[in-house]
């Protein structure tokens, strides 16, 4: 799903970053892999967080959770 979403709004952002650039007078070029690089940081953070969450669930004894339901 994250994926998707990275890939409708990377043209976009890219755009609007290139137009609001070009506004400045020491206008800086900006690189797609600015883009690829936060889009793969993102991956990787929702990667991890969902890891642990299920390591954390594997690893838990269940007679714990169903003791205080």
């Amino acid at each position: 799903m994250l994926q998707n979403y990275f890939k409708i709004t990377l043209p976009v952002a890219y755009y609007l970053m290139n137009k609001w650039l070009e506004d400045f007078a020491y206008r800086i070029d900006i690189g797609i892999w600015i883009f690829l690089v936060s889009g793969a940081l993102a991956l990787i953070v929702a990667l991890l967080t969902v890891g642990f969450q299920a390591l954390k669930a594997a690893v838990a004894n269940p007679i714990n959770s169903l003791r205080y339901e």
